[in-house]
């Protein structure tokens, strides 16, 4: 299908209605979008409640948030035929927010833009038309900071939220705020198996995991299928808005993300295309700018990671060997069930060569099952990955010179002790240079860790 006869047959897109309540088992975020002319979605989010203590559901910032989550949400829906017009029925932007998800919009959608050859400049992509039922004046008091006292009942938030995915990230951010896991909770989408079972080796049973399912309508899934617009969106600021809410809703005070300065560099040579866009410290900032400007609550988003990169995560990884076992990163493996290395794509090439200064050789194959090294049909994936190809793979992967310094320093390693390159390996000795420096001292000053938290990651960093 063409983007342009897509946009001009399939010009509107609703965002009808939201709503936030509360059954005997879960909290329930619901929204209604619509693409005039095709067809409506009704998708959900759903909390389970468990036996924590949540307040504030049917507050005016509990519904700000959940307005909010639905921008954001409707992404998955928008992108389907990328309608021109925007139409949010059921609140109000005012400019600033307007231009805040329009960027979000255009840089989340990167690599959707980039793979479906959309060539569109940010400011004709998406325009937001706010409601008329919904004034400025009436949007600028639900934004005013002076919230009736009786519409929340907690006065002190505290304590910490944790969002885990399965991989080594998570578990390293899990391990570093180990001394306050009796204020923690851990936080997953999904519900995987991989995903509890970290959890539970850091100490969290399940009945403290905060589990989330998000139902994607099937009529989507039906668009899909007929061909109209798929691909990657920033499911890193869905988390953000989730977390937040459920923060909120909890009295937690702090959402520690495990995003890393990597995450910043563009997958695509002199642009702005960047797979993880919404795990950026660009979007970390603009969230928390934006939360603090138009929801204002006590609630802290930030990443205890951030200072650090890919590397010296793996660093840290590779010591927590009580974890090697169980996680995964594989998103090919991921729709396995159970959950495998596929040792076939990016992600699982990348892990094996960022863990492999510390790890290579035994241990590696142990929790991958062979040696990824020796994989002749992973050779140009490797040079993508290595910074020699176009384009670097469209996966959360590491910049191209911590990869570049692992696999110097894994060759320098066999040939200190007289080993035999493996192929992947040799190929980078006879074709590239070996690169040094001071990789693993690195720590990146531009961060939002409180304080107590800061000397945790620092003490760790520093000490090796």
């Amino acid at each position: 299908m063409e983007i342009d006869s897509l946009r001009k047959k399939y010009k509107d897109f609703e965002y009808q209605y939201y709503e936030i309540k509360e059954d005997g088992e879960n909290i329930i975020v619901k929204f209604g979008f619509e693409i005039i002319g095709l067809s409506k979605f009704e998708p959900e989010i759903l909390i389970s409640k468990k036996d924590f203590k949540w307040q504030n559901v049917k507050s005016e910032k509990a519904k700000k948030i959940a307005f909010y989550l639905g921008m954001v949400e409707a992404i998955s829906y928008f992108k389907a035929t990328c309608s021109p017009n925007f139409y949010i029925k059921c609140g109000f932007l005012n400019e600033e927010q307007k231009n805040w998800f329009s960027k979000l919009y255009y840089l989340g959608l990167g690599e959707f833009r980039y793979r479906n050859n959309i060539n569109i400049k940010q400011e004709d992509f998406v325009k937001f038309i706010s409601s008329e039922e919904f004034s400025e004046e009436n949007s600028e008091r639900s934004n005013s900071k002076n919230i009736d006292k009786n519409e929340e009942t907690k006065e002190n938030f505290d304590g910490i939220i944790i969002p885990i995915g399965g991989g080594k990230d998570s578990n390293v951010t899990l391990d570093l705020l180990k001394d306050y896991k009796d204020k923690t909770l851990a936080f997953c989408i999904g519900s995987k198996k991989v995903s509890l079972e970290c959890a539970k080796q850091a100490g969290f049973e399940r009945e403290k995991v905060i589990e989330v399912n998000r139902k994607i309508d099937k009529n989507l899934l039906e668009l899909n299928a007929q061909g109209f617009f798929n691909g990657h969106t920033p499911f890193s600021a869905i988390v953000a808005f989730i977390t937040y809410l459920t923060a909120y809703l909890l009295g937690k005070k702090y959402i520690a993300l495990s995003n890393e300065d990597s995450a910043n560099q563009s997958n695509v040579n002199g642009e702005n295309i960047n797979h993880q866009y919404s795990k950026t410290y660009e979007f970390e900032t603009d969230f928390r700018n934006f939360t603090k400007k138009y929801i204002d609550t006590e609630v802290e988003y930030f990443s205890m990671l951030r200072p650090i990169t890919e590397l010296q995560i793996a660093m840290l990884f590779s010591k927590l060997k009580q974890f090697h076992n169980i996680f995964k990163s594989c998103n090919v493996g991921s729709k396995i069930e159970p959950w495998k290395w596929c040792c076939n794509c990016p992600k699982c090439l990348f892990v094996y060569t960022i863990l492999s200064p510390f790890l290579y050789k035994d241990e590696l194959v142990n929790i991958f099952g062979e040696d990824l090294f020796e994989k002749e049909n992973l050779k140009e994936t490797f040079i993508e990955l290595c910074g020699f190809g176009e384009t670097k793979p469209f996966e959360c992967v590491g910049t191209y010179e911590e990869v570049q310094y692992a696999i110097s320093k894994t060759i320098e390693k066999l040939e200190s002790n007289n080993k035999k390159l493996p192929f992947l390996l040799n190929f980078y000795k006879e074709n590239y240079d070996l690169r040094d420096g001071e990789f693993l001292k690195f720590y990146n000053e531009n961060n939002y860790l409180p304080k107590e938290f800061d000397q945790i990651l620092r003490r760790k960093i520093f000490e090796n």
